[in-house]
């Protein structure tokens, strides 16, 4: 038997729904979810970004904003909030919601266990259709490792792994963001031991 099919949501209901609600919510095709909520890590690891970026970003005409800000993309009309972005220049706002930005140059999303898979696929795809869009960076909560997906200047994409010591080299905000300040002050959960991902026996039964 089949799963009752979701109520579509029209963009207009999504909005009304962000006024009234006091968690964050993303929109795509009639259908909305949660996107707020979060470990004490995700929250210091994107507060430590903003911080860094504000301060290097500081007398110029990039700002960089926290999840608060929602962004759509026109192509797909889907609407989220990353957890850091960074805008440019005047915000181009979306002709049917005045409070979401079409234009970030650079977009921020610090991992989860329940959104990694997520912001690493399908979230991605929408992302490579905001033309203004240049750096796109994941932030791991387990280790020191940002991963920074670069647009080219034919359009493709290169992605590369830095890790502690190393820097991202943010070209679109001539910035460089240093690892060792995203995750300074960052207490990192212990990694798995080899134990935790050896089967029991009944689970090898």
């Amino acid at each position: 038997m089949s799963g009752t099919p979701k109520p579509y949501v029209t963009y207009a209901d999504y909005l009304a729904l962000e006024e009234e609600s006091d968690l964050r919510w993303a929109w795509l095709d009639g259908e909305v979810w949660a996107t707020t909520g979060g470990t004490p890590v995700h929250s210091e690891l994107a507060t430590n970004v903003i911080g860094t970026l504000g301060a290097a970003l500081r007398g110029r005409p990039c700002r960089p904003y926290d999840g608060n800000l929602r962004v759509r993309v026109p192509a797909s009309g889907m609407a989220f909030h990353p957890d850091v972005s960074v805008v440019c220049g005047p915000r181009q706002l979306d002709p049917e919601d005045p409070n979401a930005v079409t234009n970030p140059t650079v977009i921020i999303e610090v991992l989860s266990k329940s959104t990694e898979r997520y912001d690493r696929t399908d979230k991605l795809v929408h992302y490579r259709r905001i033309p203004s869009l240049r750096d796109y960076l994941l932030v791991s909560q387990t280790e020191a490792r940002v991963e920074h997906y670069r647009r080219n200047d034919d359009g493709t994409w290169t992605l590369r792994d830095v890790r502690a010591g190393e820097s991202v080299a943010l070209a679109s905000l001539d910035v460089t963001l240093a690892i060792d300040d995203v995750y300074a002050g960052v207490t990192l959960p212990p990694p798995l031991t080899r134990e935790a991902y050896s089967p029991t026996p009944q689970d090898s039964e």
